[in-house]
This record gives C-alpha cells, sequence and structure tokens, in this order.
C-alpha cells in the first residue's frame, strides 16, 4: 500500500508529476462516500425497497427495532407520553425501552419521516452511519500523522465495512457506539496529554446515551486504554500523573452522570427483568484456539451471529502482513509494539476465555450475537497497520518479502488447519492469497519509486474498495420480504381506527396473523404480547403458567385461551381467515382482514370473590391444570375438559366426540416442533417451540374427525394431553368476576381515571403490569399498590364507592434528571475555567516575553514596582496585537507538543509544557 505521507520523488521531479492529486481532506470524504456508495450498490443488487420488494430487516431489527421505531413515531406525532406505552407488553416503561433501543439523538428524526416509510428510514440511517464509521475512524487517524495524506481512507473504509459491521450492521442501536468511540479514544488521549477532557466527557456521554450495553464494553476498554497511555507517555512527575488520573476519573463520571436521565430508569426496569440476573462461571475454559480465531481476518469468511463464539475480525487481509512489518518497523518504538501487542492479545483471549467474554459483556453470556466487543480489537489493529503504512519508509524491502511470504504461509496453513466445521469456503484461501499479492505488489511499487504516486494511490484506493466491497456483499446484507410484512397494515390500522372512534372504553387487541410479538408496536394498537430485553420477568413466569408462550426476553399470548384473553382485557381480535368459534362477535372486515369481539371479556379493573388470590395455584406444572384451578376455587366446572388419546411412539391421535376449541399441551418437552394433521383434509399445519410449555390451540374440530399429531424426531415419544375449551364454564367465570367492575372514567398513555364499588372490604384486581412507577390515589389519598397474581397491579380497598387515580411516572427519572443537570453543570463549569486558565497563561506568557524582551529581572524590583510595570505591561500587550500574538503564538506552541498524537512523543515525559517560565524566571 503506498504511503503517500514520504513520496519517493527522485524519478518525477522534472514533470512535477510528483504533485499529488488527493490529500487528507480527500480521504476524510471519501471514507464516508465509499463505505455508503457500496452499501447503496448492494441495496439495489439484493432488490431492496424502493430498487424492489425486499427490505434489510434481519432478526432483532425485524422483531424489535423497526416495531420500536414506529412506536416512537407514533407518540411523537400524536403528542402521547414518552413515559408509558400500552401498545407493548400490556404496558411498558417507555423510558426503558427508549434507553434500550431508541436513544441515538439521530433516531429523533424519526418525526419527519412517512408513516409508511418506517423501514426506509431505519434502513437509510443504518447506511449513513455506516459511513460515519469511516469517517470517524480516518480523522482519528489524521490526528495521529504529522502527514497523514489521502492514505486514511484505506483504513476509514475497513473500519467501517470491517467483519463486525458485515454481521451487525443491521443493529442500529449499537452503531453510535461504534461511530464515536474513535472520538473517545482520542478525547482520553487529550487527557493524558494535559489538554482539553471535552472530546472525552462529550463523545463518551453520547455513547452512554446512545446504547448503555456496548458503552460497558467501551468504559472497560478505556481504563485499559488509560494504562496503555500512560506506558506509552513514559515518566512523569507525580503531580502530572494525579491531575490526569482526577481528569480521567471525573469526565468519566460526568460522562455517565449526563446520561443519568435515560439510563437510571433503566436500571430500575432492568431489576425486573429475566437479565437482572447474574451466574459467574465456576470454572476457566477455552472456545476455540487463538489461531482458529486470528484466520478470521481473511475476507469472506461466514459470519457468526448465532450460538456459537466465533468472533467477526475481518478488517482487510492486508492486516496479517502488516502485523509482520509492524514487528519490524525501526521507527516504531519497542514500547509501543510491546503495549499494542499486549492489548490485540488480550481482546483476542477476550473472545476465547469464558470468563472474560463473561465480563466484557456485562456480566451475561450473550444470547447469540457473540464477541460484541470485536469492534475494539479491529480498532486496534487498523491502527497499528496504519502506524506501518505511516513509518512505512522504514520496512526495507527484504522485510516486506518476508512479510508477504510469512502471510502466504499463514494463509496456507488455515487452509490444511482450519477444521472444516467452521465452514470456510475454499475460496476464502485463494482470495486471501491474491489480495496480499496484490497489496504486497503496490508497497514494491511505491519503494521502488518509478511508478507515478498517483497511479500507485489509485490503485490502492481501488483494491481496498473492491476487498471490503466483495466480503461484504458475500457475508452481509440479508434480506426478507418487505411486502409480507405490510401487506396487512393498512387493513390492521382501518379497523383499529373503526373501533378506536366507536369504544373508548380501555381494551386490547390479538392479531391471530403475527408477523412479530411487538405488532402492537409497529401498528400502534394495545398489545399483550413483547420480545425485548425489557421484559418484566413477572409477568413472563404468569402468562407461561397461564399456557401462553414465553421465554427469556419475550411472552405472548401465543396459546392463550379465551380464558386468558378474558383476563388480560382481550376484547377484539384480528383475523386473516374468518374464524369458525360461535362464540365471537362479528365486527367489520377491511380487506381481507376480520374483526371480531371476544364477548366474555373483563374490564381493567375488577373486585376479586373472597380469598380467591391465596386459594388460586399458580404453580401447577400443567398450564391447564392452572386455569382448571381457578374453576376450582369459584366452584364452576372445569374451563378445559381432558380428551381421550392414543400414544404411537412419536404420534398422537385424538377423535373428538363434540365439536369445539381444542388445546393440546405436550408433556415431553424434548419435543420442539410439532405437525397437526386432521382426516378430512389432510392439510399439515406447524407449530414451533412446543418446548417452551404453551399450549397448541387446534381451533375448532369437527366431531368424529381424527386428529394427529406427529414430530420428525422419531426416537421421540409424543406425550400428549388434549382438551376442550368448556365456553359455559367460562361465561360462570365472567359473570363471577364481573359483578364489580371498575369503570373507566378517562385514560391516556399514562393515566387511568375510573370509579369502582366495593361491596365489601377486598382487592380489586388489573390487568396493568406491576411497576412501581405507578402513583394510586383512591378518594384522593395516595396507597401504596400491591403485586396481584405476581405480576400484575391490585389494590386493597375498604368497602364502599371509591375513585381510583393512576399515574405513571418512570422510577429513577427524576433523580436521573437532576444527576444529568448536574453533571452538565460541572462539565460547563470545567470548560469555562479551562478557557479562563489559558486566557491568564497566554497573557502570562505575554508579560513573559515583555519582560524577557525589555531585560526586565523581577528579582530586582519591589513588589509595588512589579505591579505597576505589569499593568503598564498588560496595557501594553493588549494594544500591540503584535506582542499579544507573538505570545499566543509562543503559548500556542507550546501547546501543540501532542496536537498530532504521535505516539513516537509520548516518551518526552518530562517535557516541560511551562513555556518560557524558565526563560523568565533566569532573567
Amino acid at each position: 500500500m503506498y504511503n503517500d505521507s514520504s513520496i519517493n520523488i527522485k524519478h518525477h521531479s522534472k514533470k512535477n508529476s510528483n504533485v499529488l492529486w488527493f490529500d487528507d481532506t480527500h480521504g476524510l470524504i471519501l471514507s464516508f462516500v465509499i463505505p455508503v456508495v457500496i452499501m447503496l450498490i448492494i441495496l439495489i443488487q439484493r432488490k431492496i425497497f424502493p430498487f424492489g420488494e425486499n427490505s434489510f430487516m434481519r432478526t432483532d431489527m425485524y422483531h424489535q427495532y423497526v416495531p420500536f421505531f414506529s412506536e416512537f413515531r407514533y407518540k411523537l406525532t400524536t403528542g402521547q407520553s414518552l413515559l408509558y406505552s400500552w401498545d407493548v407488553g400490556m404496558g411498558v416503561n417507555f423510558p426503558a425501552l427508549y434507553a434500550y433501543y431508541l436513544a441515538s439523538p439521530l433516531n429523533w428524526l424519526v418525526v419527519l419521516c412517512p408513516e409508511n416509510s418506517i423501514i426506509e428510514f431505519v434502513t437509510g440511517m443504518i447506511i449513513f452511519k455506516i459511513g460515519l464509521c469511516g469517517l470517524s475512524f480516518s480523522y482519528y487517524l489524521k490526528k495521529h500523522s504529522k502527514n497523514p495524506g489521502f492514505g486514511i481512507v484505506f483504513f476509514g473504509i475497513f473500519y467501517a465495512l470491517s467483519g463486525y459491521m458485515a454481521a451487525y450492521n443491521w443493529n442500529i442501536m449499537w452503531l453510535d457506539c461504534i461511530v464515536l468511540f474513535p472520538m473517545v479514544c482520542l478525547g482520553l488521549e487529550n487527557i493524558v496529554n494535559k489538554k482539553s477532557g471535552l472530546l472525552y466527557v462529550i463523545s463518551l456521554g453520547i455513547c452512554i446515551c446512545s446504547n448503555y450495553y456496548i458503552s460497558i464494553m467501551i468504559c472497560m476498554f478505556m481504563i485499559i486504554y488509560y494504562i496503555m497511555l500512560l506506558i506509552l507517555k513514559g515518566k512523569q512527575s507525580i503531580s502530572d500523573f494525579i491531575r490526569s488520573a482526577l481528569s480521567f476519573g471525573i469526565y468519566s463520571i460526568c460522562a455517565g452522570g449526563m446520561s443519568a436521565a435515560i439510563l437510571l430508569p433503566e436500571i430500575y426496569a432492568l431489576r425486573h427483568t429475566a437479565s437482572g440476573e447474574f451466574d459467574f462461571p465456576d470454572v476457566f475454559n477455552s472456545y476455540f484456539s487463538i489461531f482458529d480465531m486470528f484466520a478470521r481476518h481473511m475476507g469472506n469468511v461466514e459470519i457468526e451471529i448465532g450460538l456459537d463464539h466465533w468472533p467477526n475480525i475481518y478488517c482487510g487481509v492486508a492486516v496479517i502482513m502488516f502485523m509482520f512489518l509492524y514487528l519490524n518497523n525501526a521507527e516504531i518504538k519497542l514500547k509501543e509494539k510491546a503495549v499494542y501487542i499486549t492489548a490485540s492479545v488480550f481482546m483476542l483471549a477476550g473472545f476465547s476465555i469464558n470468563v472474560l467474554d463473561y465480563m466484557w459483556h456485562g456480566l451475561h453470556f450473550p444470547n447469540s450475537l457473540p464477541a460484541r466487543q470485536s469492534f475494539i480489537y479491529i480498532f486496534l489493529v487498523l491502527f497499528m497497520s496504519y502506524r506501518v503504512y505511516d513509518k512505512l519508509g522504514a520496512n526495507t524491502l527484504k522485510q516486506v518479502g518476508r512479510a508477504f511470504l510469512m502471510s502466504m504461509a499463514f494463509i496456507l496453513l488455515c487452509q490444511k488447519l482450519v477444521p472444516e466445521e467452521e465452514n470456510f469456503h475454499f475460496m476464502v484461501y485463494y482470495g486471501a492469497m491474491i489480495f496480499t499479492a496484490l497489496y504486497a505488489l503496490i508497497i514494491y511499487l511505491s519503494k521502488q519509486g518509478f511508478v507515478n504516486p498517483n497511479i500507485i494511490l489509485f490503485a490502492a484506493f481501488t483494491i481496498v474498495s473492491i476487498e471490503a466491497a466483495v466480503n461484504t456483499v458475500i457475508t452481509s446484507v440479508a434480506t426478507t420480504s418487505r411486502s409480507a410484512y405490510t401487506d396487512d397494515n393498512a387493513d390492521i390500522k382501518n379497523l383499529v381506527k373503526e373501533i378506536k372512534a366507536e369504544d373508548k372504553d380501555f381494551y386490547r387487541f390479538d392479531k391471530t396473523a403475527r408477523k412479530t410479538k411487538n405488532d402492537g408496536a409497529w401498528l400502534n394498537f394495545h398489545s399483550a404480547s413483547i420480545f425485548s430485553s425489557t421484559a418484566n420477568a413477572d409477568l413472563t413466569d404468569f402468562l407461561k403458567s397461564m399456557g401462553c408462550e414465553a421465554s427469556t426476553n419475550a411472552y405472548s399470548i401465543n396459546g392463550a385461551t379465551p380464558l386468558v384473553d378474558s383476563l388480560l382485557s382481550i376484547k377484539y381480535a384480528m383475523y386473516q381467515l374468518q374464524p369458525s368459534n360461535p362464540e365471537l362477535r362479528y365486527i367489520s372486515i377491511s380487506g381481507t382482514t376480520y374483526l371480531y369481539e371476544n364477548p366474555f371479556v373483563l374490564p381493567l379493573g375488577y373486585m376479586l370473590p373472597d380469598n380467591f388470590e391465596e386459594n388460586w395455584l399458580l404453580d401447577a406444572p400443567n398450564p391447564a391444570d392452572v386455569q382448571n384451578d381457578i374453576s376450582e376455587v369459584l366452584q364452576v366446572p372445569p374451563v378445559l375438559d381432558r380428551v381421550d388419546g392414543e400414544i404411537a411412539g412419536n404420534t398422537y391421535t385424538f377423535t373428538p366426540d363434540i365439536k369445539g376449541i381444542y388445546y393440546v399441551y405436550i408433556n415431553n418437552k424434548n419435543i420442539k416442533d410439532v405437525e397437526v394433521k386432521t382426516s378430512d383434509t389432510g392439510e399439515p399445519r406447524e407449530f414451533n417451540d412446543v418446548n417452551r410449555g404453551y399450549l397448541i390451540e387446534l381451533g375448532n374440530c369437527e366431531a368424529g374427525v381424527d386428529v394427529t399429531l406427529s414430530t420428525d424426531e422419531t426416537d421421540k415419544v409424543m406425550d400428549a394431553i388434549v382438551y376442550r375449551f368448556n365456553y359455559n364454564a367460562l361465561r360462570e367465570i365472567y359473570n363471577i368476576f364481573s359483578q364489580n367492575p371498575m369503570t373507566i372514567v378517562r385514560y391516556t398513555s399514562r393515566r387511568v381515571t375510573g370509579s369502582i364499588n366495593a361491596p365489601q372490604a377486598g382487592v380489586m384486581m388489573t390487568s396493568i403490569p406491576y411497576d412501581s412507577g405507578w402513583k394510586i390515589h383512591v378518594d384522593g389519598k395516595l396507597q401504596s399498590a400491591r403485586k396481584g397474581y405476581n405480576a400484575f397491579i391490585s389494590l386493597n380497598l375498604a368497602q364502599g364507592e371509591h375513585t381510583i387515580d393512576m399515574v405513571y411516572e418512570p422510577e429513577g427519572l427524576r433523580m436521573g434528571w437532576a444527576v444529568t443537570l448536574a453533571s452538565l453543570f460541572v462539565i460547563t463549569c470545567s470548560v469555562a475555567g479551562s478557557r479562563v486558565i489559558k486566557s491568564f497563561n497566554k497573557e502570562d506568557a505575554a508579560l513573559k516575553r515583555f519582560f524577557a524582551r525589555n531585560n526586565i529581572n523581577h528579582k530586582f524590583l519591589k513588589k509595588d514596582m512589579i505591579s505597576d510595570i505589569e499593568n503598564s505591561a498588560r496595557k501594553l500587550v493588549n494594544k500591540e496585537p503584535s506582542i499579544q500574538n507573538v505570545a499566543t503564538k509562543n503559548a500556542d506552541d507550546v501547546d501543540s507538543d501532542f496536537e498530532i498524537l504521535d505516539f513516537d512523543d509520548f516518551d518526552d515525559g518530562n517535557s516541560n509544557d511551562d513555556g518560557d517560565s524558565n526563560d523568565y524566571d533566569s532573567n
């Protein structure tokens, strides 16, 4: 790769052809433009909307980010409160959801986005941030070279289109941190070099605000990086060390304090999730070898986003050769090599060793999406590579040749030794060798000096762009059908709008043809399902006990019986096919979507019968038994009547004797997927993840028609229990629970006002998830809520009529804002104080220069004479710009010792930053 900072002009001086066409400014611009252009070309090639009917949605972007962006936009455009949302998981702390998924400042631009273009907004924002990654890293490199030149673009492109970005570019909530990370490092370097900490505190503060999770890794690395910088800086006075340590600590705390308004409500909310538990590993073990891990530096290696722990560390195949050159470069000091190589090896160990992996991920093992801190390792490797590039003149052709041969040998060893199960396509090795040879040729030609340097630079730029583009095309940008995601959206919104105009009460919807568990957020209707890391663990447990699908960070009403719908206030259901359930009441149709009403829905709040909660057993292993226990406590018939069937190995068959709604519970938790067929049609239906323990809803089954359940796993026994739902029992339960309902007078996105009559002292149960952020006034007096059914808000009420007023404010919000404002005040005072001190230093430098030029020695003057002379000098300095300019220039020269953060300067640990103070004393 051509080093444009040390141009060989011997063969071009006569024609002046050595003048470079491009400089570092062009490099910065193209570091942003090239990744963006490459991504746009891929979008066109993949036929992603508006270039086709596909969409750039993958995993969490499909299931979480896009729906949450829709809910955020809906709140902003309709003026709803940002403190609570009924559209997600029966009701959630929205600031917690915002802090986890939506906190990037750029996300507020979604308010300008048309309602039907949210997917494209998210896609466009991802591409924009990928470009910013390249620009940010190139700017960082520019600050570390006295002659940066155009070549910074090569490394900016590889940072923006690294293996990490290929794997996780869809993860928009992480990208701000990847963009800002180089600025955080640059800011810390400023602190160590006695410069302003403003860049550090602002960039780190925005990082923490944007995504606290990735910021945990950044903050951990900042401690490591601070130690690295201290070692590189060399010997310094105790006072200088204390000053930098205090600055580092105070500015770090202030950065965290800046984000407290967002972070504290999130922290309080996470205590109630499954993620709030910690399980430190008992033993050390390693997932894979360093050699196998380092092999992933080759391009076009299949990315890992599953449960395996492989890091995605590709950042250009040239880094393999550059690592050998780095070790042999005479102009890069041994101390720097030792520090950066040690840090890189430690980062590699963090990918492979389970305890370090656990610590890097915030005291949790990642649930898929492994090695989320890989971008830090990529940053280190690319910086070391740039150091070689910047000082390539110090590497001889023999060293380049040896590095090339060693790189080729490493690639061949990888082909021989890397296990086949790692799925390295044979073209990975050939591609790595081809690009390595091309880079070696570029370096050779640049050192020989008989090729125009502009041609060399352009060739290197072209090869880098092609390599990065090829890797991104092969390994990244998976697509899904946009039309399948949006085809029923207009119909759903029409039906929801129609009902909201007629029914002003509180209720929830069920969308039976679910695209995600966050359909309520995507289409802005009150729902009972959620897939989010902020999911309430108590609700997860409750719904799982009732036979609904639930997992670590998700719960839904998949598997819910009409009784569960009733308890959760799910009044309306939307179907793609007209349901055959005669108990449902038809309401409307829009397009191919039908809207039906559940006639047995309970209100948001109602009085429980005496001692019901104490007697209802929620911990039975079979959810059908849990629901039937409600019937037993209320002394009504069971809601789920058992139906006999026959087990035959991996199949189970039963024949309904009565037409009705049937459910199946799979006792064998080793069975994951079940296929259901009926003898009349023979058309199979698939049910997945049944090992989560939810009830399989078979729907309306005809009498006398055989129903067969089977699994492809022939070694598994289909141990199943079949139930028929009893609507007569539900009707009796509903009549008991609805005798004393809460009447909703008014409700908003964060407030519920109503009234209720308690015929005797008892418990009012609600279907509002328990959250200590709810402040409840009963008859004007503040009353503490209690946790009903271990998951919902309930109140102990005395006999009589009561008014209920419930207002939500997230726990920790006020304290968070107080800390944020205090931190901003401290930062403002620090910046103002630094500027005042800098102003005094400049004036003092001018006075020293004045005394020196006039041969005035203050030691032989009386105090009053010194004061008079200083006052006169200050007036003269202020009147004569030339003197002020000289002084300012002198002070700036002193400040600029570390303006270009070349680590070669870091050994000057004993340098005096007091400018001309020694001259002043000697005169």
